[in-house]
């Protein structure tokens, strides 16, 4: 195998590592080269990641090896991360944010039960993006956390109060629910798309 190609190789291997990252021991197993050819191809790609002014750089953390960004970056990290116009929403995470928005104040298993499926990822999606937040406990076995909407949320979606959301279809089956979801943020969704083709 050619150097670029290793390269390319390794930088596979690392993405799909993720937070985890790998051990010079690891890749050396993958690429079936000596650990000690795999340490030098690593300092060899740092460098590299620097002259080419990537914007990420392999570090390495409790000895194993993985991507971050420059810390030089952060404060665009922030902003991405604190304002919730700076990206889309997936289909899942609107549908979860109609059933918070109508049936607040709601738990995570009850929008469970209503969408059929797993929510945690578009509860933690809509959390960052400062669009629903905890609002208290439910009574009863472990006390379960009751989600809401937030300010942020009515800024969003241009709207003066919860009261300003459209009336719910009644006796909302799954297809109707993922239906409404697009209709109600439809509009916001293609100005947000708009403003990036711009």
């Amino acid at each position: 195998m050619d150097l670029n190609k290793m390269k390319s190789v390794v930088e596979g291997l690392l993405f799909l590592a993720g937070d985890e990252g790998l051990e010079s021991k690891q890749i050396a197993e993958i690429l079936e080269l000596n650990e000690a050819r795999v340490i030098d191809l690593m300092d060899e790609m740092k460098k590299d990641f620097i002259q080419a002014g990537r914007g990420i750089q392999i570090v390495e953390v409790a000895r194993a090896y993985q991507f971050t960004t420059l810390p030089e970056h952060m404060p665009y990290f922030e902003k991405m991360a604190h304002s919730p116009t700076n990206s889309t929403l997936s289909q899942a995470a609107l549908e979860t944010l109609a059933i918070v928005a109508y049936r607040q104040p709601i738990t995570r298993s009850d929008i469970e039960e209503i969408r059929g499926v797993k929510c945690e990822k578009a509860l933690h999606t809509l959390m960052t993006k400062v669009l629903i937040k905890e609002i208290g406990r439910a009574e009863g076995i472990g006390r379960p956390i009751l989600y809401g909407t937030t300010r942020e949320f009515l800024d969003y979606f241009g709207l003066k109060d919860i009261g300003d959301l459209p009336e719910p279809p009644v006796n909302l089956s799954m297809e109707l629910d993922e239906l409404e979801a697009s209709q109600l943020f439809a509009k916001k969704e293609i100005t947000e798309n708009d403003q990036t083709l711009e």
